[in-house]
């Protein structure tokens, strides 16, 4: 089962149970610092991540870790979960998953947006408000610049990508003039 295959079905499940138990934010919150804690620690990530380390070993570690975290019984079991299956370096890609999913069943839909140039707010507000309507959900949106962009915009919901700049637009007209 691919990586991508294993995060989506993992982040459902977990979903579920913390939306049944009304834990969605505090769970979430500290999946994202055990993710920050283990990509930060080289050692335990090598540990985690390495099949040559006995499981005994990195469930030791795991569970000295969870009681000085002092986290929630649905996070420990779910981070006790992937070590069992082998899935704890992955965490990341849950993470990822978990917020999608989550933002999904809430009617929210993440966009990324990238200009050549800092958009205004006007412009920012506008936009969102424009994408609200294309999609039917509730739009967060995530501003980032790219140089090499000659002007316009490039907006990515999900796998969709609505390529509204100026060198898109240049190659299309090339392309029908060229014909």
């Amino acid at each position: 089962m691919s990586s991508q295959t294993a995060a989506r079905r993992y982040a459902s499940a977990l979903a579920d149970v913390i939306i049944e138990g009304g834990e969605e934010s505090a769970v979430r919150g500290e999946l994202h610092e055990w993710e920050g804690m283990i990509s930060a620690n080289d050692a335990l990530l090598e540990a985690f991540s390495n099949p040559t380390v006995a499981y005994e070993q990195k469930q030791s570690v795991l569970e000295e870790l969870i009681s000085r975290t002092k986290i929630r019984p649905t996070t420990a079991n779910f981070l006790r979960l992937l070590l069992k299956n082998q899935r704890l370096a992955e965490l990341p890609q849950m993470n990822t998953k978990l917020d999608e999913i989550l933002d999904e069943r809430k009617g929210i839909v993440s966009a990324e947006v990238i200009s050549a140039r800092p958009v205004p707010e006007a412009t920012k507000t506008s936009l969102g408000q424009k994408l609200t309507q294309l999609t039917g959900k509730k739009a967060h949106l995530s501003f980032n610049t790219d140089e090499s962009l000659l002007g316009g915009i490039v907006t990515r919901i999900g796998s969709t990508i609505y390529d509204g700049s100026i060198r898109n637009q240049l190659d299309r007209l090339r392309n029908e003039l060229g014909r």
